[in-house]
């Protein structure tokens, strides 16, 4: 766990929730600079294809919204930058006005079939994509130019890999196809076998 996460996330509401159920609290010495993404943050989210980004909206309510596209359709262009194209949907803005409001954001990247989680805070703007069409190429995959509104650029703060404790394993469509190809072709192979007996 990056340094900046705890310090960030370690209120004093949290460090009273510690100390009322376990009987003590954590305390650590401020975090004197944000955490830069390294090489196994990097390639973990450049094998994704999905993640769950939280806003919190201006009266104060939290709001979760899921994102997917392509695998590595999020980018890290530099350590403490992630940027994603963000493509035409249902119209309503819910993040994106969020942000314009409060620019903290928080990101939940999953592995499930192998129970891994990786935690991201960050400070998001919203950029036209019609104002930086140089940036929409740099970051959406070439099939999605077109539907491209806008893309949104995360300065990370920290972040946290969690543990596997309690993250059902689940599995894509693609996922399940390559476990179970072998067996199909053994069924098809025995299959064969059988017409061909006398």
């Amino acid at each position: 766990m990056a340094h900046k996460f705890l310090d960030v996330a370690f209120t004093p509401e949290v460090l009273a929730a510690q100390q009322h159920y376990y009987g003590r609290s954590q305390t650590l010495p401020p975090a004197t600079h944000d955490d830069p993404l390294g090489p196994d943050e990097t390639e973990f989210i450049g094998a994704s294809d999905s993640f769950y980004l939280s806003s919190v909206s201006g009266t104060g309510w939290p709001y979760v919204q899921h994102r997917g596209g392509p695998v590595g359709f999020a980018k890290v262009i530099s350590p403490t930058e992630i940027a994603f194209a963000d493509y035409k949907g249902n119209r309503q803005m819910l993040t994106t006005g969020n942000l314009a409001e409060n620019d903290r954001v928080c990101l939940f990247f999953m592995d499930y079939p192998h129970r891994v989680r990786l935690k991201l805070l960050g400070h998001a703007k919203v950029l036209d994509a019609r104002d930086h069409p140089e940036l929409v190429t740099q970051v959406a995959a070439p099939e999605m130019v077109k539907i491209t509104e806008r893309i949104f650029k995360i300065r990370v703060v920290s972040f946290d890999w969690n543990c596997p404790k309690y993250i059902t394993p689940r599995y894509t469509a693609a996922q399940v196809a390559e476990a179970v190809a072998p067996l199909k072709a053994r069924i098809a192979e025995l299959e064969s076998q059988l017409r061909q007996a006398p």
